[in-house]
């Protein structure tokens, strides 16, 4: 199996730090994230394909010298044109019957993943008190997937969608169109294919989007072992 991980955002929001280097290479608790994100991939994940574009080049030399996956390979987006787009662009890479698509500048929990990587089809996400902030995920009777709300209006208890995903290789058949941002979003594709199938939800037990300076500050003495998994990949 294979995993896709996203990293050719800009990092607008935590600028300065950004500016010379990409955030998924901004260091938590001397780590950098994306290393984070590596140490936390299930065990049937044997390759990684790694979406870059802004200071791409820093990312391939990272991943030139870390010790999680002998298999990787840097598929470059020309132009930011969206996280649906940065995942079409690996069309002609993928080998595996399905895959697991995540952001590789969020932390994510280890035993989270590897539940999500047992899916035929899924999606991961994580409990948020302040729905306004998030994409929504919503059930049906039978507990899968139903719909994504980009921000609703709703107070209370919802789940958030995380950013990670399980596609079969099937998902590059389904057109992506833009959105009204002027983007190819990969929710459409959670979308359409939700349609075709049974999409799984898994609950989350810890996610943390580093989405400002103050959070990746934060981050820098919270207890982060969810976020590990011992022994390297092969």
């Amino acid at each position: 199996m294979e995993a896709i991980l996203l990293a050719a955002g800009l990092g607008t929001r935590l600028r300065p730090y950004t500016l010379q280097t990409p955030k998924p290479l901004l260091p938590v608790q001397g780590r950098p994230i994306l290393d984070w994100t590596l140490g936390a991939l299930p065990k049937q994940i044997e390759r990684v394909l790694v979406v870059v574009h802004y200071l791409g080049e820093q990312i391939e030399a990272y991943l030139r010298r870390q010790q999680h996956f002998a298999q990787w390979q840097v598929v470059r987006q020309e132009r930011p044109r969206g996280t649906g787009d940065a995942v079409l662009a690996c069309r002609a890479h993928v080998r595996s019957p399905r895959f697991l698509v995540l952001n590789g500048d969020d932390l994510f929990a280890a035993t989270d993943l590897a539940k999500l990587a047992h899916c035929s089809a899924g999606i991961l996400c994580h409990p948020v008190e302040e729905p306004r902030r998030f994409g929504i995920a919503f059930r049906k009777a039978d507990g899968t997937l139903d719909r994504l709300i980009e921000k609703p209006d709703l107070e209370g208890r919802y789940l958030a969608n995380t950013g990670a995903y399980v596609f079969p290789r099937t998902i590059f058949d389904i057109p992506l169109t833009l959105s009204p941002r002027g983007e190819y979003e990969v929710t459409q594709y959670v979308h359409e294919l939700a349609k075709q199938q049974a999409v799984q939800v898994v609950e989350a037990s810890f996610w943390l989007p580093i989405s400002t300076v103050e959070v990746w500050q934060a981050a820098q003495t919270m207890d982060l072992r969810a976020a590990t998994v011992s022994g390297a990949h092969p």
